[in-house]
């Protein structure tokens, strides 16, 4: 499971979502050139990304397949805004 949290420069927990993202191989199977943000992803390690890159972020999450999909998505939309609209956070992506 990846879990998903705002943190802001000294690792303060803004904000969480509660739901996480389930790694399948379709993730594994994400073409870099049409999703170099969620390709970044990995189900053990950590993805971090700031407020300059959520719109590439928001718009890949807009055409990510169905079979990726899931509450996580909702969540990590929300979790994007509130990069957008403070200072000094980021968009954490957690994996086990």
């Amino acid at each position: 499971m990846i879990n998903l949290a705002v943190r802001g420069d000294l690792g303060d927990v803004v904000a969480r979502a509660e739901a996480g993202v389930e790694w399948t191989n379709v993730f594994a199977g994400l073409a870099p050139s049409e999703f170099p943000m969620l390709f970044a992803l990995t189900p053990y390690g950590d993805a971090v990304f700031n407020q300059r890159q959520m719109p590439q972020l928001l718009a890949e999450l807009d055409r990510l397949p169905a079979a990726c999909g899931g509450e996580w998505v909702a969540q990590a939309h929300e979790l994007c805004q509130v990069v957008e609209r403070g200072t000094h956070l980021y968009l954490w992506f957690i994996g086990d």
